[in-house]
């Protein structure tokens, strides 16, 4: 089910609520206090939450993060990018994903953009960067999920990092690098909306409190997630060593103008067919 799905189901089952509590995108976190199907409830380490990352009265709040990393597969790639720089001047085949479809392919697009110099309105640095690696016939159509990459079929992907992680841990640890582009990315998340019309509101109170709890928190980060607490964490050292050092991220930063982002992605799937999908090489 979709995050808007969720909310439409809270709006529609409000005379008797199947649903106590869901788990949505952090776009729409804020659509969800605009529809008016939330009740707020603001758990024992809230301010250990980023105000970026949460609604002042406690609606929302991004209990993990994820940033736009790259995959590489040593195997076939020797020369490790770094950044997008080092992409643009890589020999090797970029794949991102279908942009037109895929939340983690568009926010990609969005991450090579910051790095570049644009912003949520303005997609232009992006879209004539991965232009230039389509007529260099270096950007790829494979789909970067866990077959296709485990079958050599993707040499360096654009993904979010807990995917990154999880998929090198699975294949082969020493196949593969992750690196967040230290030029620039982005970092987004997932929220617990609690619903309004809940039968069962403080059981959904308690489930939030526990998410943001220390033990949640670790839970979270065994599943390659980087919990939203995490500088205020001792994770136990094997569940540390599964993410990466908290400095890869010195340059990742969440969206600032999500108005503009909702239009810009909607627009996206066009703009990246007219720009991009038209050079590529046959």
């Amino acid at each position: 089910m979709s995050s808007a799905q969720e909310l439409a189901k809270f709006d529609a089952e409000k005379e008797n609520a199947s649903a106590d509590i869901g788990d949505v995108g952090a776009a729409f976190g804020p659509i969800a206090v605009a529809k008016g199907v939330t009740q707020p409830y603001k758990p024992t380490h809230w301010d250990q939450i980023p105000a970026w990352a949460k609604d002042k009265d406690g609606h929302w709040a991004l209990a993990y993060t994820g940033t736009i990393a790259f995959l590489i597969d040593k195997q076939q790639v020797k020369d490790i990018p770094h950044s997008w720089a080092d992409l643009k001047k890589g020999k090797y085949v970029v794949t991102i994903g279908d942009v037109g479809v895929a939340a983690q392919a568009a926010n990609g697009v969005l991450a090579a953009n910051y790095a570049l110099g644009g912003d949520e309105k303005n997609l232009k640095p992006a879209l004539a960067f991965f232009a230039d690696l389509a007529k260099q016939g270096r950007l790829g159509v494979t789909d970067p999920v866990i077959a296709n990459i485990e079958k050599g079929e993707v040499q360096m992907a654009v993904v979010w990092d807990f995917n990154a992680l999880n998929y090198r841990d699975q294949i082969d640890k020493n196949r593969y690098e992750v690196v967040i582009p230290s030029d620039g990315s982005v970092t987004s998340g997932y929220t617990t909306v609690i619903n309004k019309y809940a039968k069962h509101p403080n059981a959904a109170k308690l489930t939030r409190e526990y998410i943001f709890s220390d033990q949640g928190q670790i839970n979270l980060a065994k599943g390659y997630a980087r919990p939203i607490r995490a500088e205020h964490l001792t994770l136990p050292a094997d569940v540390q060593a599964r993410l990466l050092p908290q400095s890869e991220y010195k340059n990742a930063r969440p969206v600032k103008d999500q108005a503009a982002w909702d239009k810009s992605s909607k627009m996206l799937p066009r703009l990246w067919q007219e720009n991009v999908i038209i050079n590529m090489q046959q």
